[in-house]
């Protein structure tokens, strides 16, 4: 069902606005818990707070930009056509369930995702792979437009062009649709914010909503189980990081008695090079240069949680 013919191109405040009443296909990774770069504590903020954050950087006006070229890209690959489609479109089965998409396929019970991916992420796209969250994004079109496929078009910067199919999965739809409706009705209608899923985003969120940089001291009823656990799991990590050191070092030791950079096992290839590398004296340069320390100086905000025993 179209629901509005607004893009972002349009009026993208409006269009930002008209999203927070649905989960999107950008959305659904993130209630899945699969996508590193968005958490379901995100998507909570941004479908129950009444701000419009208008987020932009090179990397979105890049996809932008090259979603063109990456349509025609596709068509010259395989001889199919596509159309654009300048609509927003909501599920007529489960109404929470809305999408944007970028291109539907001309004939066909299908449509076309376009995706420009740094070569630093290449790895991700490494023999047909695609990144799970991508997968679920087209998974989620597929059930609200009802279409029996999805391609996905990546251009990879430097390294290359490709494409893949993805068949309608009606397995993972079930899956999908049932997580999506928990998410929606147990949290966002009943504005009960989700669990952290200790993620760096989720810490940013936290940091942004809920820090308070002064106040009195809160009684924490509940929570010794979890902070006795935290301890545990910072003590094990300790442990294992030592562990992971202590090998490494022996590794070290055995190449070089060996008189060999590289080392090769039934299953390993294992290569200890020394280089160099360059770093500014921070603390010189705000002593010698303050002026143009404070000039490229940029202020993070952050925070620490101190844990005693009372």
């Amino acid at each position: 069902m179209i629901i509005n013919r607004l893009t972002s191109q349009d009026n993208q405040e409006e269009w930002l606005r008209i999203r927070k009443s649905y989960l999107t296909g950008t959305d659904a990774g993130a209630v899945c818990g699969m996508n590193p770069y968005k958490s379901a504590i995100q998507v909570y903020m941004d479908k129950t707070s009444p701000e419009i954050e208008i987020i932009d950087n090179e990397a979105m006006r890049l996809g932008r930009d090259l979603e063109d070229y990456v349509a025609g890209r596709f068509m010259e690959a395989t001889g199919k056509k596509v159309r654009k489609s300048n609509a927003m479109y909501v599920s007529n089965e489960h109404p929470f369930m809305m999408a944007n998409v970028d291109r539907l396929v001309v004939g066909e019970r299908a449509g076309l995702e376009c995706k420009t991916a740094s070569p630093y992420t290449a790895d991700r796209w490494k023999d047909g792979n695609i990144p799970e969250w991508y997968y679920l994004q087209c998974q989620h079109y597929m059930k609200v437009l009802e279409m029996d496929r999805w391609y996905l078009a990546v251009l990879i910067f430097g390294k290359g062009f490709q494409y893949t199919c993805l068949e309608r999965d009606e397995e993972m739809l079930d899956d999908l649709v049932s997580i999506e409706k928990g998410f929606w009705e147990n949290h966002v209608q009943a504005k009960v914010l989700p669990p952290p899923d200790g993620s760096q985003n989720a810490d940013e969120l936290i940091l942004k909503y809920f820090h308070r940089k002064e106040g009195a001291v809160t009684r924490m009823t509940g929570m010794d189980e979890q902070i006795t656990r935290r301890n545990e799991l910072a003590g094990l990590i300790k442990k294992m990081q030592a562990e992971q050191k202590t090998i490494e070092q022996e590794l070290k030791m055995y190449l070089g008695n060996a008189e060999a950079q590289t080392g090769i096992s039934d299953q390993y290839r294992v290569t200890w090079t020394e280089y160099e590398t360059r770093r500014i004296d921070t603390e010189r340069l705000k002593k010698e240069k303050p002026e143009i320390y404070e000039g490229y100086s940029k202020v993070q905000k952050t925070s620490r949680l101190n844990i005693q025993a009372a």
